[in-house]
């Protein structure tokens, strides 16, 4: 009996032992929690609405893809101050927990090294703006129409209707001709005539074709001049300049044109000849 007596007042020496460590801890930790609770809630609801204030006046200022791009970085940068700063209240060691993170923040960046290059690849074109959606251009081998800019990728589409995802990384850090950024473009062309036409008949048709096609405009003067007496032709360089959306139609109907009109007046366009000659040997 004696001993069961001093079993039992061990365990309620024990209990209040338990009972009074569990109420300091609840008198010293108990405000602390509450209090970090209470500040993640507002916390987290005014990241909230400062996140979409700033997607809202990104998107309707400046861009809509850099508006839900700089809002998410803002959005990930404030939530990671804030769990800091509330695991700091309930006093758990933020410099062990820094640490962790830049460690990990580092062996992420080592293992996606091709990712943060199209990263960054996306932030330079959504901050410079080299091209926009609807810019035509020639880049990586493709000429193409800017269909979308995503954050890793570039979309394009091309005139056949294919879609062309180049990342970020790689447009970025390379040439890139921006075709239709311009109001204007030149139009190029090289008409050859046969060595016995006349050249002063074929440079008076030229200039003709070019002004009767008002697409063409005045200024900046366009130009007809023989350029090249080559193997089989006279060449002719004939540079006009044109509205940008104009370029296609120009540069076809004036093939078409010449063609028709050399043809009339009676210009040859010649094509590749090759002379053989035989000699027999006795």
């Amino acid at each position: 009996m004696e001993n069961l007596n001093q079993n039992i007042e061990q365990s309620n020496e024990q209990l209040q032992e338990l009972l009074q460590t569990a109420y300091t801890m609840v008198m010293t930790y108990g405000p602390k929690l509450v209090l970090a609770i209470i500040t993640l809630i507002i916390g987290l609801w005014l990241i909230n609405k400062v996140v979409r204030g700033l997607n809202t006046n990104l998107t309707t200022k400046v861009d809509a893809t850099l508006g839900q791009f700089g809002s998410s970085v803002v959005s990930v940068i404030l939530k990671a101050v804030l769990l800091i700063s509330v695991a700091s209240m309930i006093g758990i060691e933020t410099t062990s927990f820094i640490a962790v993170l830049g460690a990990a923040g580092l062996a992420i960046g080592l293992a996606l090294q091709g990712s943060l290059a199209n990263f960054a690849g996306g932030v330079l074109i959504l901050l410079f703006k080299p091209f926009k959606v609807g810019d035509l251009l020639e880049a990586q081998g493709y000429i193409a129409t800017v269909k979308e800019i995503q954050i890793f990728n570039t979309i394009l589409k091309t005139a056949d209707n294919r879609i062309v995802i180049i990342p970020n990384g790689a447009l970025s850090s390379s040439s890139m001709v921006n075709i239709n950024q311009e109001d204007t473009r030149r139009v190029d062309f090289v008409f050859g005539i046969g060595y016995d036409d006349d050249i002063d008949m074929a440079k008076s048709l030229l200039n003709e074709l070019i002004i009767k096609d008002e697409r063409i405009l005045k200024d900046p003067a366009s130009m007809v001049v023989l350029s090249e007496l080559a193997d089989s032709s006279v060449n002719f360089t004939v540079r006009v300049w044109v509205n940008t959306p104009d370029y296609w139609g120009v540069y076809f109907d004036m093939h078409e044109n010449v063609k028709k009109e050399f043809d009339a007046k009676g210009l040859s366009i010649p094509y590749p000849q090759q002379d053989v000659h035989l000699h027999k040997v006795a």
